[in-house]
C-alpha cells in the first residue's frame, strides 16, 4: 500500500504540537489517543500551583507518598488515596481534589478518597475556594451538601462531602491513609484497612474564619495542596 507522505508530514507535526503542549497525553513515546480538556479556568489554578516554591523539608515530608505510590505503580497494583482529617471538612477535601487532578494532569490512575473521624460538612468557605480556581460545581442538600466538583471536559465529577473515613463511597480493600492534619493523625491510632500511614500535615485555613484575610487564607491552603500534590505525582516514574 503506497505510504501517503502528506498525512505522514501532518500526524509528525500534530504529534511535535501535541508533545510541546500536552507533554501529560505522551506515555512511553505512545500517544494516548484520550486526552483530558481540562477547563481554561482550572488549567490557570494549575499555573499558579506550579509556580510555588515547595521547600525541602516539604519535599521530604512528601517522599514517603510518593514512595508508596511508585511502589504500587511497580507492582501493577491500584493505588488508592485517602485523605484523612478530624471533620473532613477543609484539607482532607482539598487533598482529596487536588490529588486526583494532579494523578489525572500526569496520567496516573488513582482513586482519590477522603474522611474523617466525624462529620461536619466541606466548609463552605473551600467550597468557595475551589470554585475560585476554577471548578465548576453543583451543590445537591443544605445540611452536609454532597457536592459533584469538574474540573475537565468528559470526565465524571470528584463527589465531596464530609465523611467519616470507612464511609461506603471510599471503599477499598487497601488504602494508605494520608493524615492531613495533627490532630486525626495523633488521635487515629488504628484506621481498619490501611496498608501505609503517610502523615502529610497541613495548617487549618480555619483560623482565619470571619477575618478579612478569610478568602486569601483559604485560597493560599488550596494553593499549596495543589503545588505539593503536583510535584508528588511528578516524581512518579510510569
Amino acid at each position: 500500500m503506497p505510504v501517503n507522505l502528506d498525512q505522514v508530514a501532518a500526524k509528525s507535526n500534530l504529534c511535535a504540537f501535541l508533545t510541546c503542549y500536552f507533554p501529560f497525553a505522551f506515555y512511553s513515546n505512545y500517544f494516548i489517543p484520550f486526552m483530558v480538556t481540562f477547563y481554561p479556568e482550572v488549567l490557570s489554578g494549575i499555573d499558579k500551583a506550579l509556580t510555588l516554591e515547595i521547600p525541602d523539608e516539604r519535599k521530604h515530608v512528601l517522599q514517603e507518598l510518593i514512595k508508596y505510590i511508585q511502589q504500587k505503580l511497580n507492582k501493577k497494583e491500584p493505588v488508592n488515596l485517602n485523605f484523612i482529617c478530624t471533620h473532613n471538612s477543609r484539607r482532607s477535601q482539598f487533598s482529596q481534589i487536588w490529588g486526583k487532578v494532579a494523578a489525572t494532569y500526569h496520567d496516573i490512575p488513582i482513586s482519590s478518597f477522603s474522611g474523617g473521624v466525624e462529620v461536619t460538612a466541606f466548609n463552605e468557605r473551600a467550597v468557595a475556594s475551589i470554585r475560585r480556581s476554577g471548578f465548576r460545581v453543583n451543590q445537591e442538600g443544605t445540611e452536609n451538601p454532597t457536592y459533584s466538583i469538574y474540573f475537565a471536559e468528559d470526565l465524571e465529577p470528584i463527589i465531596a462531602f464530609s465523611k467519616v473515613f470507612d464511609d461506603p463511597i471510599n471503599a477499598s480493600p487497601k488504602f494508605a491513609a494520608v493524615m492531613t492534619c495533627s490532630h486525626a493523625d495523633e488521635n487515629c491510632p488504628f484506621i481498619p484497612g490501611t496498608e501505609a500511614r503517610i502523615p502529610v500535615r497541613y495548617e487549618d485555613p480555619k483560623a482565619f474564619d470571619g477575618t478579612a484575610e478569610e478568602a486569601a487564607r483559604y485560597d493560599e491552603r488550596s494553593l499549596q495542596i495543589a503545588s505539593e500534590m503536583f510535584y508528588v505525582f511528578s516524581q512518579i516514574s510510569k
